[in-house]
């Protein structure tokens, strides 16, 4: 099986009904990715495959022969990081922080859609993914924030 991950090819041969997030955690070492409900439900383990958002608890790491994978590891680095983990930052929306990778890696997918989402589209593209901290008003204004801020980017 051969998938790309954050960028990189990757070349891996694991047992059949192996998870993408244990593949993510136990197999490369990718812990960002959370392990939450086990049955879909909470979203924290969201990753994009080929950029759209997919619960890894629940999709076989077979599934992703050939695709791409992205994670919160390949989002950007502690010197480098991503406008929308700025902005996170900036709103606190990160709370207790264990849902948040989840949430930034759906929030990539609803700006990528749209660079300009209203509060609705914000609203429906995070719906797969709870915060059991209740911040959900700032995890959207810091959407806001970073489709604002990569607008800003884009033209500058």
């Amino acid at each position: 099986m051969r998938l790309t991950l954050n960028g990189r090819p990757v070349d891996a041969d694991p047992p059949g009904e192996t998870t993408l997030l244990d593949f993510l955690r136990d197999h490369r070492g990718l812990t960002g990715t959370k392990r939450g409900c086990d049955r879909a439900e909470c979203g924290t383990c969201t990753v994009l495959l080929d950029g759209e958002p997919v619960y890894s608890c629940r999709t076989l790491v077979h599934r992703c022969d050939g695709r791409t994978v992205e994670t919160i590891e390949g989002l950007g680095t502690a010197d480098a990081p991503h406008l929308l983990q700025e902005a996170f930052v900036a709103e606190d929306a990160t709370q207790c922080g264990f849902c948040t990778p989840g949430q930034i890696m759906a929030a990539v997918a609803v700006l990528a859609r749209d660079a300009n989402p209203t509060d609705e589209q914000i609203i429906a593209g995070l719906s797969g993914n709870l915060c059991r901290c209740g911040t959900h008003p700032k995890i959207v204004r810091a959407v806001r924030r970073a489709a604002a801020a990569m607008r800003t980017a884009s033209h500058g």
